[in-house]
């Protein structure tokens, strides 16, 4: 498995959390944890933005995904409305995820609780090349459904 390193920092006022890491030794996604001040709410049907405390400078040629929990998913209904949302190589800004409580009960998010999970990919960029037609293929523009149930 490749490393990189991947720089690091706290927003003031959250040097108090962990710094995000991986929970497992062959884990995907690096835990990443609350940084709201006191205890929140997310009720049903509602979308948060919620803070994790840090910032990154992800290598260029990499990106970084902040991914849904799928516990959190399973037992709350709670889930990331961008899913994944991306943080680009260029982005220096503070990590947000964007919940939403897709259950039926209210849910509380505490300082310091595991909201998402964030993977580090390496990426590339798209040379686009104007053609007027694209080549056949079997499936050709079959979309949804199109191998049936």
């Amino acid at each position: 498995m490749e490393e990189i390193k991947v720089e690091i920092a706290h927003i003031k006022g959250s040097e108090d959390l962990p710094l995000p890491k991986y929970m497992t030794e062959r884990a995907s996604g690096m835990d990443l944890m609350a940084a709201v001040k006191e205890d929140t709410v997310l009720k049903p049907g509602e979308i948060k933005l919620v803070s994790t405390g840090v910032k990154i400078a992800i290598p260029s040629g990499y990106e970084g995904q902040v991914r849904p929990r799928s516990g959190l998913a399973l037992k709350h209904g709670i889930s990331i409305v961008n899913s994944p949302g991306t943080i680009d190589a260029d982005y220096r800004g503070e990590v947000g995820v964007i919940l939403v409580n897709l259950g039926k009960k209210d849910f509380l998010i505490h300082r310091e609780d595991r909201i998402a999970q964030l993977v580090i990919n390496k990426i590339a960029r798209a040379d686009l090349v104007y053609v007027n037609k694209l080549a056949k293929t079997s499936r050709n523009d079959g979309g949804f459904g199109h191998t049936g149930l």
